[in-house]
């Protein structure tokens, strides 16, 4: 049975797109821990991040870069803090969260954001990974 994520890619469920290359995506968390918690996903699915291949590995590293340098440029925030846990989503995937403390990255909370709130931020970062 496909992830949640592979949904995703071939277009069965909508998600908050920012950047896609052949072999990665990357969108918002519809859960997020903070404004602008995104997603980087490699497209084929595999479960277990280091099972990823070197080279796929090192694509994934820097897609999340690129998106990480674009989301800090558009959203108010110290740093971007990274997560791998896969536990939830049997699916890779980089989690990137716009933090201000410590207290801001914690898995298993969420904020409410609006629809409009995160097509905005979408849109904005996604703008900013093409200037």
């Amino acid at each position: 049975m496909a992830t949640i994520f592979t949904r995703i890619v071939q277009g069965e469920i909508p998600c908050y797109r920012i950047a896609e290359t052949e072999e990665f995506l990357a969108f918002l968390d519809v859960r997020p821990m903070t404004e602008g918690h995104t997603l980087c996903i490699i497209k084929r699915e595999e479960d277990y991040y280091f099972d990823l291949s070197d080279e796929e590995l090192t694509g994934l590293t820097l897609f999340s870069k690129r998106v990480a340098k674009a989301l800090q440029a558009v959203v108010p925030c110290k740093r971007i803090a990274v997560g791998v846990l896969g536990l939830e989503v049997p699916h890779t995937h980089v989690h990137l969260v716009p933090v201000t403390s410590e207290g801001d990255f914690r898995f298993g909370k969420s904020i409410a954001v609006s629809e409009d709130r995160m097509k905005e931020i979408a849109a904005a970062v996604a703008a900013e990974m093409e200037a």
